[in-house]
């Protein structure tokens, strides 16, 4: 094929694949300095000044009339003073009831705006049910948490403070009170946007802060666009196999008005099913939500409760959605480890190994989930092109990340099942005749 020919096909192919949770630095070797692990705030935003330079501008990757139109909510356009409030706020430990926690914490500048823990740490170390997501690009989502229960930015940026074990504050007005001291928000709050402080544009000014964390310029699109040397021979046979036989394009495709390679759908991908009873958790959760579904009686049960396995359950009532999370974004994934909502799969070699086994069986995986027959070359391929999605702003800490999973991965596979992935055992086999098999 002409290399012409080969970049056009690059530029409009459809990738997809694995319904991923985040990516992978398993062990941060940034300073903390902060509570709870975190790189202190003051240390993280010295960081985000290295890599965030020019937040006023339609960010590379992304359409500037896409942006303006699309991405951009009528009411919080980005301005130079929204953003600097918001950026204040997302550093602001006093968000916090005690004082300990800021939305820096749970995704920190120094760990890819995560935290790198298999569930987050809030206020008095009480820890949640859910892993923290990448905030990198999640302005381009079109829903917010793994399970949808906020629809803007704005909307998810209160929730935390509001959560009992996150930031814990009772109520709006206690969080407002904790900053009310500092003269410089009622200023940073009237040149934002031209009235006191409020419940409401703290949370507009977060997500138009978080608006500037945008990072899409990775290897994957400099071959994209017609480098051939930008990717590795092995990440070049993973983009083959991403294609291909690993039947990635279902969840995961990629192009120019689809960035992220999420279909922003919410999948039972079998992760749960490893160790909960559905239909009893879906029974209780219905009975729990008669006295209340709005989105913060959602929140709670999200983050303090065993329903938390349920996913978009719990926000839609629909059995189909049991079990179901979002598909998470391929960007920037070998930094942000560990994986799926519950983080419980450390490394993109456990992602595959998964993914090729064909899930955890249960009666609502998706129907797209089946084994694959990869080998073991073949996987490594697919995680070589998994890391060309780290953007080069990152190329160091992917490089120790890549590292470090390659050690891990050689010592211990937890997820591995060879006779599943290879077909020669059927996954309802030892459902339906036992685990001695046929006498």
């Amino acid at each position: 094929m002409k290399r012409n020919a080969g970049a056009a096909l690059r530029r409009t192919a459809l990738l997809g694949c694995l319904a991923i949770a985040g990516g992978a630095l398993i062990a941060a070797a940034s300073p903390t300095g902060g509570q709870h692990g975190a790189m202190a705030m003051d240390a993280q935003q010295q960081r985000l000044d290295q890599l965030v330079t020019n937040a006023a501008s339609a960010p590379p990757g992304v359409d500037p009339v896409a942006w303006s139109k699309i991405y951009q909510p009528p009411g919080n356009e980005p301005t130079a003073d929204r953003i600097a409030l918001g950026r204040k706020l997302y550093f602001d430990t006093r968000l916090s009831k005690d004082g300990t926690v800021s939305c820096g914490t749970c995704h920190d500048a120094s760990r890819g705006f995560t935290d790198h823990r298999n569930v987050s740490e809030g206020i008095g170390d009480h820890l949640g049910r859910r892993s923290a997501p990448t905030t990198m690009n999640a302005a381009l989502f079109q829903s917010m948490f793994w399970d949808g229960r906020a629809s803007t930015l704005e909307e998810q940026a209160k929730l935390p403070i509001l959560n009992p074990v996150e930031m814990g504050h009772p109520d709006a007005a206690s969080a407002l009170a904790a900053i009310s001291g500092d003269p410089a928000y009622r200023d940073l709050f009237q040149k934002a946007y031209g009235r006191a402080p409020s419940y409401d544009d703290l949370g507009r000014a977060i997500a138009s802060f978080e608006r500037t964390l945008i990072f899409l310029e990775a290897p994957f699109d400099r071959f994209a666009a017609g480098d051939a040397k930008a990717m590795s021979p092995a990440a070049q046979r993973g983009f083959a196999l991403f294609n291909g036989k690993a039947r990635c394009v279902s969840c995961h495709m990629i192009n120019a008005s689809n960035p992220l390679g999420t279909d922003n759908l919410f999948h039972n991908i079998g992760v749960s099913a490893r160790k909960q009873n559905f239909e009893a958790l879906a029974q209780q959760a219905l009975a729990a939500l008669q006295g209340g579904s709005g989105v913060d009686a959602v929140d709670k049960m999200a983050l303090q409760t065993d329903m938390s396995e349920l996913g978009r359950f719990i926000v839609t009532k629909n059995r189909g959605d049991i079990g179901a999370f979002k598909t998470e974004q391929l960007r920037n994934i070998g930094i942000t480890a560990p994986y799926m909502h519950d983080g419980s799969l450390r490394t993109l070699w456990d992602v595959m190994d998964h993914y090729n086994k064909g899930g955890e069986t249960n009666p609502y995986l998706d129907g797209g989930i089946e084994p694959l027959n990869l080998s073991e070359d073949e996987i490594n391929d697919v995680v070589a092109f998994l890391f060309s999605f780290t953007d080069t702003r990152f190329a160091r800490e992917n490089e120790t990340a890549l590292h470090e999973q390659q050690a891990h991965a050689a010592r211990q596979r937890p997820f591995r099942d060879n006779a599943l992935a290879h077909r020669r055992v059927l996954p309802f086999e030892t459902r339906v005749i036992g685990s001695t098999g046929l006498k």
